[in-house]
């Protein structure tokens, strides 16, 4: 019986993580819990793309010759430095979700010594905002950069180039890459809200 049991709740365990994950904060605005949970999702389609052309080797690009792994080291597979890549902006894109869920007030019980205490305010604040300003303006500049025919680092586009928009390749990536615009805006809505709504409890007790 108590194998059933336990065989019965194991299932549930993946389930149970992601709703104590999403778990909404109290007094959250319901367009601020909507921007934050829409911020993963416009980082996932580069992901998305990154791996599948780069690590899966999907005819979705061109081939960029010996030197695609660029400068880095020899011990380091391009595929394997892109999953990663891909696996950190996606946890980066998630810490929104903080803003909005239980975890980003009260340290949830994994976390060492600080398990069950209150999150100081501007330990989600600044981080937020310096992260929103840096996005905004980084990906901002390369649409403009995009517009004018040219790379982030303000090289021109080549016809070789992922980006050229001339190919159906280019045009998939530019659409993959495009989403990237809001997430900073939509991270500088979030923690606006979140800043407002941590000030409000702070000034009610």
């Amino acid at each position: 019986m108590t194998d059933s049991v336990v065989t019965a709740a194991r299932p549930r365990r993946p389930r149970d993580a992601w709703a104590a994950a999403h778990a909404p904060a109290a007094g959250v605005p319901r367009w601020a819990r909507a921007a934050a949970l829409t911020v993963p999702l416009v980082v996932l389609p580069s992901s998305l793309w990154r791996i599948a052309a780069v690590a899966l080797h999907l005819p979705i690009i061109r081939d960029t010759g010996p030197d695609a792994s660029g400068n880095l080291p020899p011990w380091m597979p391009i595929e394997l430095y892109v999953v990663l890549l891909s696996l950190l902006s996606e946890l980066l894109a998630f810490t929104a979700v903080g803003l909005v869920s239980t975890w980003g007030e009260v340290f949830p019980r994994w976390v060492p010594f600080l398990r069950g205490r209150r999150v100081p305010p501007l330990a989600a604040v600044v981080p937020g905002a310096i992260g929103a300003t840096v996005l905004t303006l980084l990906w901002t500049w390369a649409v403009v950069m995009l517009a004018f025919g040219r790379t982030l680092a303000g090289d021109r586009i080549t016809a070789d180039s992922p980006l050229n928009v001339e190919t159906w390749q280019g045009v998939l990536a530019v659409v993959a890459y495009v989403p990237l615009v809001a997430w900073g805006p939509l991270l500088a809505a979030v923690t606006v809200a979140y800043h407002r709504r941590r000030a409000r409890t702070v000034i009610g007790t």
